[in-house]
């Protein structure tokens, strides 16, 4: 008959025989555990039963090891003691801001937004590796093993945790290139881009969204037209310097050209504004020490 084996819930019994062992006394051993001398003496019982050995000598006065279950103290402990020091090394990640945090960002966000943020986070954790995913896709990122995500409000489920990142108030403007004014001109209100060529973003996840526009609380939506459709914004914004029709982004990606004189705003009083960008983790979840230093950074950066 093959000899018994110890099943792996017979770890806590072991850890108690090795507490009995080293007192040389139940009472003792049960004292530095926290618990009854009854409750260790009967997990020395389940293990010599599991093991079919005796491991302890028991009288009234004294415990001491059997020859079998001195070999054992003497080949378990270094391991155990492996063990209680893995387990104390996981503190560090818990309550230190150690180790690495990944995050998966829009591309807006990982283009304008962390370029001004993560120089001086790193600087100030120089224990945290950041590991960024720029996915403008509406992904599960916790099923994908991320520690958080930033998105925008109307993207953000209830049961998150939310914290302002980045700009509180952004808004998409109207350009194109001023060849392509100078051939079609500049709309005069937003129904004028249903006869012009329009460059369209489309998300990873679904198809173009409609325009959208804002004056004085009236709000237009318009499905549009033009040459191209894609998810790639350089592509978009490419197409736009070269003259092939009108981009609606983000202003912050629009500025250097207005400045520049390479792109014509439009519309500007019909800009849609709307809130920036949030950090946001599950609230039903343990904070590692990373996400939490960036949460207390982004908290005391506002």
């Amino acid at each position: 008959m093959a000899p018994p084996t110890v099943k792996p819930h017979s770890l806590a019994d072991l850890d108690a025989f090795l507490a009995v062992a080293r007192h040389r006394h139940f009472r003792r051993a049960a004292k530095e555990r926290g618990v009854s001398a009854s409750t260790l003496s009967q997990a020395v019982r389940d293990l010599e039963e599991a093991m079919g050995i005796r491991l302890l000598h028991r009288t009234t006065r004294s415990v001491t090891p059997t020859e079998a279950g001195q070999r054992l103290v003497e080949s378990l402990a270094p391991a155990m003691d492996a063990v209680t020091q893995a387990l104390d090394g996981l503190n560090l990640y818990r309550d230190t801001a150690v180790g690495t945090l990944r995050l998966n960002v829009p591309s807006i966000v990982a283009r304008t937004v962390l370029p001004g943020l993560i120089g001086p986070f790193l600087a100030a954790h120089p224990g945290i590796r950041l590991d960024v995913e720029d996915n403008n896709a509406l992904v599960d990122i916790f099923a994908a093993g991320f520690d958080a995500g930033v998105r925008y409000e109307e993207m953000l489920a209830q049961d998150m945790v939310a914290v302002p990142i980045g700009p509180r108030v952004q808004r998409y403007m109207l350009a194109a290139s001023p060849s392509h004014v100078a051939q079609h001109g500049l709309p005069q209100h937003p129904t004028d881009l249903l006869s012009r060529p329009c460059l369209r973003h489309r998300f990873l996840d679904g198809g173009p969204l409609p325009w959208e526009f804002e004056r004085r609380g009236e709000v237009l939506k318009l499905n549009l037209q033009g040459p191209l459709v894609s998810s790639h914004t350089p592509l978009l914004l490419r197409a736009a310097l070269d003259g092939l029709g009108w981009v609606y982004t983000f202003e912050d990606l629009l500025k250097e050209h207005f400045a520049e004189g390479t792109l014509v705003p439009a519309l500007t009083d019909w800009s849609l504004s709307f809130s920036g960008p949030f950090l946001y983790y599950s609230s039903r979840r343990h904070v590692p020490g990373p996400l939490r230093a960036l949460v207390d950074w982004l908290r005391s950066h506002r």
